[in-house]
């Protein structure tokens, strides 16, 4: 009888690991994503998020814990408040519950009260002005980040919302907005870090954290939405900066920013003078990108240089610095001293990992798009914009190698509707937009 019983229990721990391991019904995960956007809706401050909350909600933290949110404050940095609009409108497209659109429009009004008069945004905004019956923000002066996509961020999903809603501040906004890109680009096609210009290296030309190439993201995207000339003609210009600014002829790739001289420059103290092996990656796609957009050769052009200096450039299998010193061709590593140094062991743990030193930088995926751009020649760019549009047999695949993910972010959402982080027992908007994206394409693929 002992043996029965231990026969029995045996069968339905297994039984419950293969129910586990299932394919989980597509009921489960639309429940799932409900549960945790309620959730989530319920601690929003006038329709915006910030980056973290404590279990209680008595504290709340932008990017990371050293930057506190004061009580009336909303974050725009990524994965802030349009990172999780974007996810509750794709939500809205994917269900057809119109809880999610009404939440991302309350994303949206959030980001309209908190958008500087000159168009811009800050990566935190107050949004205490902003009530359920405002119909005209009351607009604060004040410079415009375009560091980590802020800016550029808030504009790409005030655009993808004016898609489902016809309401005039979402339309004054967006016209503001993209008014402000057109204003802040210098006339040799680059974009500062920051503007109106606040003096130091935040004016530099920079392509650090993408400004320049989310910039020109940004200018593709509304010409291919409302046809206006001008985004094209401003996206076009950005190109040609790529193309006159490769450092030299022996070093064909690209600096992190530029000073007004055309010299690659320091920033931060840990950020000297380079050419640099992420930006000439993302370069090199922002191009290709252009290439298929126009169908100009031209942006292909300095693409084969590059390559050829990364290919003498390695440190290692795949492995490439971030930094190269100009003339030397010398991997270089930065501090909070403002000095130059050589190797990776001179730099303080705190910078050794706190910023990325070494890594392939998706070189070998810069390459593939380019060799099929040689291949195909232009292509329009057509994004699936939902993953229920893959031919079966891909849907059948991608569907497979995400159900373990997917009943694990199941699992671990709590009885509140919360993802809480094991480490340290907060909440992170980081982990609701991982999340939500992963539940999101397993609801469309099993549409």
């Amino acid at each position: 009888m002992k043996r029965l019983c231990i026969a029995f229990c045996l069968f339905l721990i297994f039984a419950a690991h293969s129910v586990y391991a299932a394919a989980p019904p597509r009921e489960n995960t639309v429940t799932t994503l409900k549960k945790a956007s309620t959730f989530m809706t319920s601690i929003s401050t006038n329709g915006g998020y910030v980056g973290i909350y404590s279990l209680d909600l008595k504290e709340r933290f932008g990017e990371a814990v050293y930057e506190k949110a004061a009580a009336n404050e909303i974050w725009v940095q990524p994965p802030g408040t349009p990172t999780i609009g974007q996810r509750y409108l794709r939500a809205w497209k994917a269900t057809g519950d119109r809880f999610y659109l009404d939440a991302a429009r309350d994303c949206g009004r959030a980001l309209v009260w908190g958008q500087r008069q000159e168009g811009g945004w800050d990566h935190r905004v107050d949004v205490s002005k902003l009530t359920s019956s405002a119909t005209e923000p009351e607009r604060e002066s004040g410079s415009g980040s375009f560091d980590d996509s802020i800016t550029q961020g808030a504009l790409t999903f005030l655009i993808e919302l004016d898609g489902e809603l016809n309401e005039k501040w979402l339309d004054d906004a967006i016209e503001l907005g993209m008014a402000f890109m057109i204003e802040s680009q210098f006339e040799n096609g680059a974009w500062p870090q920051w503007y109106p210009l606040r003096e130091g290296y935040h004016d530099y030309y920079t392509y650090n954290d993408n400004a320049i190439n989310d910039n020109i993201h940004l200018m593709l995207k509304a010409h291919s939405v409302y046809g206006k000339s001008e985004y094209l003609a401003t996206a076009e210009k950005g190109g040609e900066f790529i193309l006159s600014s490769p450092v030299s002829e022996s070093q064909p790739g690209w600096a992190q920013q530029y000073s007004h001289d055309m010299k690659p420059a320091w920033a931060r103290a840990f950020e000297p003078p380079c050419v640099c092996s992420a930006v000439t990656s993302r370069n090199i796609r922002m191009l290709v990108e252009l290439y298929h957009y126009t169908g100009d050769r031209k942006y292909l052009e300095p693409i084969p240089a590059a390559f050829h200096w990364l290919a003498g450039s390695k440190i290692g299998d795949n492995l490439w610095a971030r930094m190269y010193e100009v003339g030397t061709n010398r991997p270089i590593y930065g501090d909070r001293d403002k000095k130059i140094h050589y190797t990776l062991e001179e730099i303080s743990d705190e910078r050794r990992n706190g910023y990325s030193w070494q890594s392939s930088y998706g070189l070998k995926g810069a390459l593939d798009v380019f060799c099929k751009a040689l291949a195909s020649g232009p292509v329009k760019p057509s994004p699936l914009e939902s993953l229920s549009l893959l031919p079966p047999e891909d849907r059948a695949e991608r569907k497979a190698a995400m159900v373990d993910e997917v009943s694990e972010a199941i699992r671990s959402l709590d009885e509140k509707g919360r993802w809480v982080n094991e480490e340290d027992s907060r909440i992170y908007a980081r982990d609701f937009v991982a999340n939500a994206k992963l539940l999101l394409d397993y609801i469309e693929i099993t549409q």
